[in-house]
């Protein structure tokens, strides 16, 4: 008895064909993410001697991180660095971007023109463009900063407070805060577009039913606007997170790649594991009582 050819679905075959789109896709994340992270999680409990040919591992528990949280007097300070920064940043950037989401969503001249300049930075920060300006002015972001590297110190906040005739810690807040401004903007790009993708997606339909209860624009965005966005928040919420966790701006993550090219990889990977666990609990935190609090009351 001849074995019957089963019939291919179209889901089925939508399957496979996904399948095959991704696997050099799934390739990738294990030779280039998956290998490399082992590795770092290896090198963290062990110690690292470079030789001729290559490196020697030799485990030895948890002496490294140990040594960081004990003995390194410079850690502790990178860390609190580091995770203030994050908290500082985070709520200006999610507050910022959905700001101009909304500016940008609303029907006005130029619209299409102020969407692609807001975008500009995303560009440029990847591109040919970045590495022409640092030639150029002689920076380097990682060191001094977005601030002070585009405006190849044209305008100094210094000399501005100075001026101003303010010292003391009045002037070293004034002068960190106004730093970080274009730093903040900087980074807003993704963050825009993703808020506007959010924004299209609310149907219409509500705000005229709204419009006629006679609903202020204020009440829209509160009962309205930003319960749609919930989803939309939360993944802006993360990547952002993300980012500045990992950004080379970062006081921690600047001081370990320096180490790291003098050659010291264990210390250091112990540095960033505890470094990324306590970040990684911070956005923990954060995401189960936005589920909790936020989304379910709104859904």
């Amino acid at each position: 008895m001849k074995k019957q050819k089963r019939n291919r679905g179209i889901v089925e075959l939508k399957s496979r064909y996904g399948y095959m789109f991704t696997t050099h896709w799934i390739i990738g994340i294990v030779i280039f993410f998956a290998l490399p992270l082992i590795q770092s999680i290896i090198f963290s409990f062990s110690e690292i001697e470079v030789v001729g040919g290559g490196i020697d591992v030799h485990f030895k528990g948890i002496e490294n991180y140990k040594q960081i949280l004990l003995v390194d007097a410079n850690y502790d300070t990178w860390v609190t660095s580091s995770v203030t920064s994050y908290l500082y940043s985070l709520p200006i950037i999610i507050l910022l971007s959905m700001s101009l989401a909304l500016i940008l969503n609303q029907k006005f001249r130029g619209r299409l023109f102020f969407r692609a300049l807001y975008f500009l930075p995303v560009i440029i920060s990847t591109g040919a463009v970045i590495n022409h300006i640092f030639r150029t002015t002689g920076s380097n972001m990682s060191d001094i900063g977005v601030s002070d590297a585009y405006s190849a110190n044209m305008i100094s906040v210094d000399d501005i407070v100075k001026l101003l005739d303010i010292s003391g810690e009045v002037a070293d807040f004034i002068t960190t805060t106004i730093s970080k401004i274009f730093d903040l903007v900087w980074s807003c790009g993704i963050q825009i577009v993703l808020f506007l993708a959010g924004l299209q997606s609310v149907p219409q339909s509500f705000f005229e039913a709204s419009r006629v209860e006679g609903a202020t624009k204020w009440e829209e965005f509160w009962f309205i606007t930003f319960p749609m966005l919930s989803r939309v928040t939360l993944l802006v919420t993360i990547f952002t997170m993300v980012e500045l966790i990992t950004s080379e701006r970062t006081t921690l993550i600047k001081n370990v790649y320096s180490m790291m090219r003098a050659g010291n990889y264990d210390e250091t990977s112990a540095m960033m594991w505890f470094y990324f666990l306590i970040c990684g609990a911070v956005m923990g935190l954060f995401v189960f009582l936005y589920q909790r609090f936020l989304v379910k009351r709104w859904e």
